[in-house]
């Protein structure tokens, strides 16, 4: 099958088929970690990669019923092992017939910015998030210090991971990733770094008053309730 024949699924399908394996295996334990101690829980994951972080929430009895939504058929299939349910495909092109408020916790880790209208989706999924419910994202974050002195230098040098990854179709910076969420009719509790800062940068970010953090976050954390 020709580029020109590809589905804009099989795009996107192709465009991923570089990756390191890590890149859909890694476990988010930090997300695990916040996810309620309740082992009826029900927990949705937009970009479930091999369903590593759905494994450690059911073994950490985090959660009852752990849904997975996969691109990559091959790392779906993995996920069908170790998770509830796992649905293949585009998730933008997806329909979906989950009941309202059906899941406890939505979790979308690294995926928004590989979307073409994430703001869309995120209103699309909120319904299915109990009011209350937790959501936990993720993303890379364009206003880093050294992604700015790039742009100085007049440099935007896609790669093969990171800020620069040739895959991203959107960028955020701490603000305006929250800012989407409360759009799409989330509160958010807390925005900050995934990696907790190094001492130096935490006596500047407490010497400021956190104005300058987002020179410093390499990938912004969201934790978020439904309204």
């Amino acid at each position: 099958m020709t580029s020109e024949t590809l589905s804009p699924a099989g795009h996107l399908v192709s465009a991923y088929e570089g990756k390191a394996t890590n890149y859909f295996t890694n476990a988010r334990a930090d997300f695990v970690r916040l996810l309620p101690r309740d082992p009826d829980a029900r927990v949705l994951e937009i970009g479930c990669g091999n369903g590593a972080t759905g494994a450690l929430a059911l073994a950490r009895g985090r959660a009852g019923r752990y849904v997975g939504v996969e691109l990559m058929e091959s790392y779906a299939n993995a996920a069908r092992d170790v998770l509830s349910e796992v649905r293949v495909g585009d998730v933008e092109r997806m329909e979906f017939d989950w009941q309202p408020a059906e899941f406890d916790a939505l979790i979308l880790s690294e995926v928004l910015e590989h979307l073409v209208e994430p703001a869309q989706l995120l209103r699309r999924l909120s319904r299915f998030v109990r009011p209350g419910g937790l959501v936990l994202a993720s993303s890379p974050n364009i206003a880093h210090w050294k992604v700015l002195r790039e742009l100085v230098k007049g440099r935007f040098d896609l790669a093969d991971q990171g800020v620069f990854d040739r895959t991203h179709l959107r960028w955020f910076t701490p603000a305006t990733f929250a800012a989407m969420f409360e759009v799409a009719g989330f509160r958010i509790e807390h925005v900050g770094p995934v990696n907790p800062f190094s001492p130096r940068v935490e006596l500047l970010s407490r010497w400021s008053s956190g104005r300058l953090d987002h020179l410093f976050m390499t990938q912004i954390a969201i934790q978020a309730r439904r309204r």
